[in-house]
């Protein structure tokens, strides 16, 4: 029996045992538990517990989310919600987004490889986006302090001095800002308190990893509050960037490295650095003002990716030396390629000189292989309290971030392609809304979105195994973006434990991409643009239209109604069920990777009819928390990659029919000693085509289509069927001494599927297989509370895995590469508080 099939098997057993358990459990505890805490009516996030809360550790405790515009227990609001606070992410040792996303049910979000830049891949519950381009939408809605973040690049954000991650399952269009139609995912920074106190962490791991971590809040007058914080992090990376012909004397590939010395620089290193400061202004009961800026620079060598697999390249000039044909000769191993950066071409700047965490140097004066990124961002959020039953709310949100990096895809000294990239993005967003509360039974919202971004994604692209060679242009695109929404929610108690929720967004928006193919002299590329760049006319295109590529502006909008209805009930202080529809959608566009103009190809939104049923459970004395949800989601007009448009191979996006994805999370805190605490987590996905709705422009041939990467009604989902999560730490007091707390934590994740390429005719699908880690923490505290020393492992049994993998074979590419997890880790933290 295989892990995965022992982990099936196990999870059928957790559940099918479970729901008779509760069933048996329910009435009893119905007698004996706690009455069940009411919500704050007029705290924050950050203000202290109920004081019906049990004693810490030994017991559940609450946490106050937002998710329906107001403040509530999680354990009181009808959402399936992964809730994680600031003790629980230091606990667990969760120190970036993706970490978090590790362990929370049906939740993927991984950084991509270094073709897709600083970027990743975020879905939750088989619904999101795995494309950076500006041109699309991610799907999933990432959230800073309720400000919107509109892209996939640079969100891998580290979880500085933050009070809780909210992860919001579902479509949420109509409780957030924007179109969020697989769920959302939610930061809340730490609140300045005047309390005048902070912490300092330092830590020191393998890899020269150097790592400081830092916040202040102080008190500036009896009013005015600020809080300051701080990371810098910087480690070695782990995969071997290696000259290959230093490594194979006598191969004919050129090399300028004497033997012994073939490793260039380590990819996959870290060089991250970020600061946050925010002021709280509170002059009376009635009035809160949030100011809150950021920075973060986050410079490094590009994501460490392997060779995995090549197929033959149908084009001249990609050979690495004469007689040195591109092939599997280039599969370097498990933690190293043969990455150049560099081909004829491209003229390079002298790349940045990067020195590592022992004074190595990073960069080589071959080429770059550093990836750069700067972002900031300001808000202001204004809290008005007009009268005990109505509060006005204002956020307003400004965002942007540059970054720049270099993607040599076949990982070897052939010539195959080469993408210089450079791009830019602002956002601006402005939110209104006003809270009523009325006779007690009745919670209003109702308010009014803006959202306007402009992003400019400027590439040098030297393909050269498209059939017809050279392929060598420029392509400064720029996208502009516009949303505007009205919505209202309700929450009504008809009667006594019963509330019946509702909500109504309108959507208005649109996109603007203009299309320009340059060659690196910033003239029309002949190629690309033919007739256009003869005469200025165009492209004429099979049914007699002129049209030109560079110039060309696509233009998408839409408007849409979404909405939810929703009802709970609490059988008692120990158990509430509840039920929900909710509607969801993803905007379309245009293909933003066009060869010609026949090639602008347009694509329609996409949409969700979400249905779920779930149970809230706090049990035995509060001593055992299992939250459960079950779904269904009705999936219409999917949006694909496909590899075949008119004319030539491309990677576009087109509608392929419409699907179903049916399954359940569960989530379980137990205390069943003083000291001692367990979680868990199980999620199962299961995902469907509906045949007859297929598209056959998308649809594999295999399935009787036309497209060779296009989609198979048998093909598995993109996201992990299963995933798995277990954790259990257990505190030892040592009196004056102080205590010991051990932590262990595993995470499962089934085999991925991640598209299908067509080798020699054949179409091959493509896997990352199933994978389990364990990572483990102990940790020292001192008697005072004040003083913590950690030890700390990531990966503990070094387990060999990849977190995203890249196919181009299908598209004539011939390269399929993947990058491999970070190997095991090991270090030593000491935190001070004060």
């Amino acid at each position: 029996m295989t892990a995965f099939e022992r982990t099936r098997r196990m999870a059928r057993l957790l559940a099918s045992a479970s729901a008779p358990a509760l069933l048996i459990a329910t009435p009893a505890l119905a007698q004996n538990a706690p009455p069940a805490p009411t919500p704050p009516a007029a705290t924050t996030p950050t203000d202290p517990a109920p004081e019906n809360e049990p004693e810490v550790g030994y017991g559940t405790q609450d946490i106050v989310v937002t998710a329906q515009f107001r403040q509530e227990r999680l354990q009181d609001t009808p959402i399936s919600i992964t809730a994680v606070n600031a003790a629980e992410l230091e606990a667990k040792n969760q120190t970036n987004l993706a970490q978090v996303a590790d362990a929370a049910p049906n939740v993927l979000l991984k950084p991509q490889g270094a073709s897709f830049g600083p970027s990743i891949s975020a879905s939750i519950r088989g619904v999101g986006q795995n494309d950076f381009n500006p041109a699309y939408e991610p799907g999933v809605g990432i959230y800073i302090d309720d400000v919107y973040y509109p892209q996939l690049t640079g969100a891998v954000f580290d979880l500085l001095d933050l009070d809780r991650v909210e992860i919001l399952r579902g479509p949420q269009g109509t409780l957030a800002g924007r179109n969020s139609e697989g769920g959302s995912i939610k930061l809340y920074s730490k609140k300045p308190s005047g309390e005048n106190g902070g912490f300092v962490e330092a830590s020191y791991g393998s890899r020269n990893l150097i790592a400081v971590r830092a916040a202040a809040d102080f008190k500036l007058t009896d009013t005015l509050f600020g809080r300051i914080s701080g990371v810098f992090k910087q480690q070695e990376g782990f995969v071997d960037r290696v000259d290959y012909g230093c490594a194979n004397p006598g191969s004919g590939v050129a090399t300028d490295r004497s033997p012994g010395d073939c490793v260039v620089s380590k990819l996959g290193g870290v060089g991250y650095q970020a600061i946050r400061g925010m002021l709280r202004w509170q002059p009376n009961d009635a009035i809160e003002v949030n100011l809150i800026g950021d920075y973060t620079h986050d410079e490094h060598t590009i994501a460490g990716e392997v060779l995995l697999a090549t197929s033959t390249i149908d084009s001249p000039n990609v050979n690495a030396a004469p007689g040195v044909p591109y092939d599997n000769r280039f599969i370097c191993g498990k933690f190293c390629n043969y990455l150049t950066t560099s081909q004829p071409g491209i003229t390079f700047s002298a790349p940045p000189v990067v020195p590592g965490a022992n004074g190595t140097v990073l960069a080589s004066t071959r080429g770059t292989d550093i990836s750069l990124y700067d972002g900031y961002g300001f808000s202001g959020q204004i809290s008005y309290k007009v009268s005990d039953a109505i509060t006005l709310t204002s956020i307003t949100g400004y965002r942007a971030f540059d970054t720049k990096f270099d993607s040599d895809d076949d990982l070897s000294p052939a010539n195959t392609n080469l993408g210089r990239n450079h791009l830019t993005n602002w956002s601006f967003s402005q939110e209104l809304r006003a809270n009523i509360s009325l006779m007690d039974t009745l919670n209003f919202t109702v308010g009014g979105y803006y959202f306007k971004q402009k992003s400019v994604y400027d590439s040098y692209q030297d393909l050269r195994y498209v059939p017809v060679y050279p392929l060598q242009f420029r392509q400064p695109d720029p996208t502009n973006a516009e949303a505007k929404a009205a919505f209202a929610h309700l929450a009504w108690n008809p009667m006594e434990n019963m509330t019946v929720s509702g909500g109504l967004r309108y959507t208005d928006e649109n996109k603007q991409q203009t299309y320009y193919r340059l060659n690196y002299d910033g003239t029309v590329n002949g190629f690309l643009d033919p007739v256009g760049a003869a005469n200025g006319i165009g492209y004429v295109s099979p049914d007699g239209t002129v049209r030109a590529l560079s110039g060309t502006t696509a233009r998408y909008s839409a408007n849409r109604v979404d909405y939810r209805a929703a009802v709970d009930y609490r059988f008692s202080p120990a158990l509430l069920v509840y039920g929900s529809f909710s509607t969801g959608f993803k905007g379309g566009g245009s293909n933003p990777r066009p060869f010609n103009a026949a090639q602008v190809i347009a694509f329609q939104p996409e949409s969700l009819n979400a249905y779920e049923i779930g149970f809230k459970s706090d049990l035995f004395d509060r001593k055992l928390r299992v939250n459960v949800s079950g779904f269904i989601n009705d999936y219409k007009d999917i949006q694909i990659p496909v590899l075949q448009c008119p004319g030539a191979p491309c990677a576009a996006r087109l509608n392929a029919g419409n699907g179903r994805i049916k399954g359940f999370e569960a989530e379980v805190t137990a205390f069943p000693l003083p000291g001692l605490s367990l979680d868990a987590s199980l999620s199962h996905l299961a995902f469907k085509y509906d045949i007859d709705s297929l598209n056959p422009l998308a649809t594999s041939p295999t399935a009787g289509g036309i497209n060779p990467g296009g989609v198979d009604p048998s093909d598995p989902p993109t996201s992990p069927p299963w995933k798995v999560s277990a954790g259990a730490q257990y505190r030892v007091e040592m009196a004056d001494f102080g205590s010991l707390t051990p932590r262990i934590d595993y995470t499962y994740q089934d085999q991925q599927f991640t598209g299908a390429s067509v080798i020699n005719g054949a179409r091959v699908r493509n896997f990352i297989p199933s994978y389990a880690l364990v990572n483990a923490r102990l940790t020292w505290t001192n008697a005072g509370g004040d003083l913590d020393i950690s030890l700390q492992a990531l990966n503990l049994l070094d387990k060999y895995y990849f977190l995203t993998t890249l196919d181009l074979r299908g598209a004539g590419g011939g390269v399929r590469k993947g990058r491999p997890g970070e190997p095991q880790t090991f270090a030593i933290a000491l935190k001070k508080k004060f």
